[in-house]
């Protein structure tokens, strides 16, 4: 039985809406692509364009700002609508989720 904060995550993947949560103590705005289960867990791929992170980010479409994440280490998960972002280095190449249950339609 998924999680409520994965099927608030799996809505705005099918409907491409921009994410808002805490990960690391960090508060990052993000664009979620792929979603499923790495080795049991809810794991999710987004592409942050904003906020924070102790890696930083880079230029909005770059390749650095690519995010993979188990969903029970989200906090203040929010959801908005807003410009879907992305790279040219997309989802396609992903290793981050090995059983996939919904990607971002494009």
């Amino acid at each position: 039985m998924p999680t409520t904060t994965y099927t608030v995550l799996r809505e705005a993947t099918l409907r491409k809406q921009q994410i808002l949560a805490e990960y690391q103590g960090y508060v990052r705005e993000m664009s979620p692509h792929v979603l499923g289960w790495k080795n049991g867990r809810e794991k999710a791929l987004f592409y942050q364009f904003a906020g924070e992170s102790r890696s930083g980010l880079g230029a909005i479409g770059g390749p650095a700002n690519w995010r993979c994440v188990f969903v029970d280490e989200l906090d203040d998960v929010s959801v908005r609508d807003g410009d879907f972002f992305t790279a040219p280095t997309g989802p396609q190449r992903q290793t981050c989720v090995d059983e996939v249950d919904v990607e971002a339609p494009f």
